[in-house]
């Protein structure tokens, strides 16, 4: 972390302050996702089992925020967008939200470990070092590619939520993580695109900062592209099925339709309209994902009474 200071304001926190380290929106996605993950599994597991798993799962992912915030206190404090979280604005200590963060890792990893088991504990332990030191602390700051490896710690929920199930990894956990790990770049560099100086005044080396707005418009239409094949590839496993492919065919037709809207465009159109078509494409970047975890949930409930058997 940087010798910049954040505000120092005498602040009594709430618990509504504390709530915010954990980043909740980012949180309920994990939740989701982590849950699809443990439902979608071929085995049956106690719904006590499954609660404390997700619980725990939930509870690594606010952790892992808490200390993201902890070690971006700095930076969030220049950027527009995230000035105002707990830290930057002074109503939690920087000392106080490494204290929670390790804290709740720890809980976290090993009341997982003892619920379920090693493989799932040890994902979830890799997954909150990996988003709070190889991203949070390396990544993020050296180089523009900070979205694309670093993507790797939102797309391993879903494969947690496998681990606990089922003890092991393969092909329908592995593609799942796959899908949000190719969405992450689309998602995040069309919201780079409208926040517009924010990472470059705070010294992030964000695509749109380092190779400029045309290529990240670039690269935001080849990732979409190449998102397709996983998509549509995870309707042919064992936890696919019509729901899920007729869902991805029609999701990824209009993923790819506004990312490619974006590449034809220019800063003189997107200044001019406000970045509608990127704010738009960002929005719809959360349903897409949202809504192929919603399709394998559904295949999952169907399947216990005949369905695409």
């Amino acid at each position: 972390m940087s010798d910049m200071t954040v505000e120092n304001t005498p602040y009594e926190a709430s618990m509504g302050d504390y709530f915010a380290l954990l980043k909740p929106r980012v949180m309920s996605l994990v939740i989701f996702t982590a849950l699809v993950g443990l439902l979608v599994a071929p085995v049956h597991v106690h719904p006590f089992i499954g609660f404390v798993g997700v619980l725990c799962i939930a509870v690594g992912a606010g952790a892992s925020g808490a200390l993201n915030m902890w070690w971006d206190a700095d930076i969030d404090a220049i950027m527009k967008r995230t000035a105002k979280r707990p830290i930057p604005s002074g109503r939690v200590q920087p000392g106080e939200a490494l204290g929670i963060g390790m804290a709740l890792s720890g809980f976290a990893v090993v009341l997982l470990l003892l619920a379920t088991n090693l493989l799932a504990a040890g994902l979830l332990a890799f997954t909150i070092f990996f988003y709070a030191v190889v991203y949070s602390m390396w990544l993020k700051r050296a180089t523009p590619h900070n979205i694309v490896i670093g993507g790797a710690a939102g797309a391993f929920p879903p494969m947690i939520g496998w681990a606990v199930a089922t003890g092991n990894v393969t092909i329908e956990s592995f593609l799942m993580f796959a899908l949000i790990f190719m969405w992450t770049p689309p998602h995040f560099w069309a919201l780079a695109l409208f926040v517009k100086s924010d990472y470059g005044d705070a010294g992030v080396p964000m695509l749109t900062e380092t190779h400029g707005r045309d290529a990240t418009r670039r690269h935001v239409i080849a990732y979409a592209v190449l998102l397709v094949p996983v998509a549509i590839g995870l309707g042919f496993t064992s936890i696919g099925g019509p729901i899920y492919l007729a869902t991805a065919i029609v999701l990824n037709l209009w993923f790819v339709k506004g990312c490619y809207d974006i590449y034809k465009r220019n800063d003189a159109a997107a200044d001019a309209d406000n970045y509608a078509v990127e704010k738009h494409v960002f929005k719809v970047s959360l349903f897409y994902l949202f809504l192929h975890f919603g399709a394998l949930l559904a295949e999952a409930a169907l399947r216990p009474y005949g369905y695409g058997g």
